[in-house]
């Protein structure tokens, strides 16, 4: 399945975890966030597992791409 792709490099939390929560509401079964730092990658994670998504987090260079699958 291919889930919509939220780009939140560049930005400072909690931004990225605002973005994320905005996208899951119009995406409830996942979305795939693009950060670029730890801090970001580590609060989206928990966010996510909080709201019942599983976290699938792939290292891209500097980059992480995160899938969050509901379920």
């Amino acid at each position: 399945m291919t889930y919509p792709e939220i780009d939140a490099r560049g930005k400072s939390c909690p931004e990225p975890v605002i973005l994320t929560k905005k996208a899951i509401i119009k995406n409830p079964d996942g979305v795939i966030v693009l950060v670029d730092n730890t801090t970001a990658r580590d609060n989206i994670g928990r966010f996510a597992k909080n709201s019942g998504y599983k976290v699938e987090t792939e290292e891209d260079g500097t980059d992480y791409r995160m899938t969050l699958r509901k379920g």
